[in-house]
């Protein structure tokens, strides 16, 4: 469920228009695609990522109150959280980054092993 930029009621997420007030909630022509939109007398480009970076290609730039492409710049982006990979995944990922050397190795070890084995 996510909440209407309109009328702040809860609405499904799959819905293209607001049960309550009727204000669009999809791209037209693209259901699958938020819209979203600026607060009464706000405009989003104040707030965007794409308007602060210069990035932004939208025609109605810098005054836009509706946009698909959206994010505000005051909220983490997913290259901005934390990654940390689980111990054995930064293993698997050495040990094939380094499969030469570890072949290398376990063959020496191998060799000495035979030989000292034969004395």
């Amino acid at each position: 469920m996510t909440e209407c930029s309109r009328c702040h009621q809860l609405v499904a997420t799959d819905a293209i228009a607001c049960p309550h007030c009727g204000v669009t909630l999809k791209a037209y022509g693209h259901p699958g695609v938020l819209l979203y939109r600026a607060a009464a007398e706000q405009v989003l480009c104040e707030t965007c990522t794409y308007d602060a970076d210069d990035s932004c290609t939208f025609p109605q730039r810098p005054h836009a109150k509706e946009c698909t492409l959206y994010h505000n710049r005051f909220q983490p982006t997913v290259l901005d959280l934390e990654y940390r990979p689980s111990l054995g995944s930064s293993i698997t990922a050495w040990l094939r980054r380094n499969m030469f050397w570890v072949g290398l190795l376990v063959l020496l070890a191998v060799s000495v092993a035979i030989a000292l084995k034969g004395r």
